[in-house]
């Protein structure tokens, strides 16, 4: 990949209406914390596998692990993140618990994501 440096602007001049309605538009601070906290979820390959897996079907910790040759353990515990963040959702069957995606939006941000590094 090519380095590119910075280019600056050669005089200091505000546009006071474009700043106007990028503060009129500016999401709360909260909100742009909590986005770019979902965002660091997806900063795991671990975590991007297991939503690969989860496209394509519904399955249990032991079908994860299998999979992505991990442990137990280790699915366990990227799950919980996916899980907090809403990302996928889980139900029990007896004495085990199947894992999904939480929602449309999930495959959504994926795809849009491999497209843009596909450009």
């Amino acid at each position: 990949m090519e380095k590119k440096e910075a280019v600056c602007c050669d005089t200091v001049e505000v546009h006071e209406e474009l700043l106007k309605i990028v503060n009129e538009t500016m999401p709360e601070e909260t909100e742009l914390y909590d986005l770019a906290e979902l965002f660091k979820v997806f900063g795991d390959s671990t975590r991007i596998r297991i939503l690969f897996v989860l496209f394509e079907a519904e399955v249990c910790v032991c079908d994860l692990a299998e999979a992505l040759h991990m442990t137990q353990s280790a699915i366990s515990h990227q799950l919980r993140i996916l899980k907090q963040n809403k990302l996928v959702k889980s139900r029990r069957e007896g004495k085990s618990v199947f894992y999904s995606l939480a929602d449309s939006h999930v495959r959504t941000i994926i795809a849009q994501g491999r497209e843009h590094i596909e450009e």
